[in-house]
């Protein structure tokens, strides 16, 4: 390596240091934000640009599967890039349940959830851009929530025409609280423990196998983030206003019934499993101290001795 060359090595190690101490965020709670903010864009990014090859492509470039499994690993991708940071959350009904059980303060609920959304705002704009010729094309030159050429639901999730507002949202709690106990049973240290560092793809196993035993009804958005920001860019860019009137205002039950689901979830999990797993770990170590306290007593009379 001749000096000239090592001189702009070492200069552009300086500019790089530099630029990172300008830009280092030394708030947690922001800090946190962002990494939800981008893990949230990539899961809406890989997941919904799953959609949009399948129903764009009449089919000859993805299917059911294919939009199920882009979703289970986008889901752990987004955990491995912002879990160090934030945890990973992805979804504010995880964030509520963590919250509900005390793991989390209270503080982030609201500003992961509008990062969250920001993220999920975000990826949907860039699926919208890398399709957008396609979009127009298939829509002949329309953007349509419904009827055959409705492109909406590449970005949010609409109702099929069996299903009714009830039914859907049943359909979004019983969905949110299976994914709920999941996490929670993968997150619990008294449980059998996932091992260190596939713990984001166990998450995104459970998304793959919810979707593809609980996706029919409405596509299984159990995640109000990742429904309303890609909602709310879809307003924006062409579809208006109907992508929340329709179907009775649908767009409402995404949204609320996930939070109602992670409270079931919680329960279900703490009164079946959590209670009973912490209650046993609790009398292993009260009996690991009385052991330990005895010993210490019997070693204390014999040295007296």
């Amino acid at each position: 390596m001749n000096t000239r060359h090592f001189l702009m090595m070492e200069k552009q190690k300086a500019v790089l240091e530099k630029a990172a101490q300008i830009f280092h965020i030394r708030h947690l709670l922001l800090q946190q934000g962002l990494a939800e903010c981008l893990g949230t864009l990539v899961l809406v990014t890989f997941g919904c640009g799953s959609v949009a090859q399948m129903l764009l492509s009449g089919g000859s470039h993805g299917a059911f599967l294919t939009v199920n499994l882009a979703f289970g690993f986008a889901a752990t991708l987004g955990i491995l890039i912002s879990g160090q940071v934030s945890g990973g959350h992805l979804n504010p009904a995880v964030t509520f349940a963590l919250c509900l059980l005390g793991r989390e303060p209270w503080r982030k609920l609201p500003v992961y959830f509008l990062f969250q959304t920001l993220g999920a705002f975000l990826g949907a704009g860039i699926i919208f851009g890398m399709y957008s010729d396609a979009l127009w094309d298939y829509g002949q030159g329309t953007l349509s929530v419904d009827g055959t050429n409705a492109t909406a639901g590449i970005f949010a999730t609409y109702p099929s025409p069996h299903l009714s507002l009830l039914n859907g949202f049943f359909d979004q709690l019983i969905g949110t609280a299976a994914l709920i106990v999941c996490i929670l049973a993968i997150v619990d240290p008294h449980n059998t423990p996932v091992p260190a560092g596939l713990e984001a793809f166990t998450v995104g196993l459970v998304v793959l196998v919810i979707g593809l035993s609980m996706g029919f009804n409405s596509g299984y958005a159990v995640n109000p983030a990742r429904d309303l920001g890609p909602r709310l860019f879809t307003a924006l860019a062409g579809w208006g206003s109907g992508v929340f009137t329709v179907k009775g205002y649908w767009f409402l039950v995404p949204l609320f019934a996930p939070f109602l689901g992670a409270v079931v979830g919680v329960v279900i999990y703490q009164l079946m499993v959590g209670y009973n797993v912490e209650g046993e770990a609790r009398i292993q170590r009260r009996r690991e101290e009385e052991e330990s306290l005895k010993y210490a007593t019997i070693t204390t009379i014999n040295e007296e001795a």
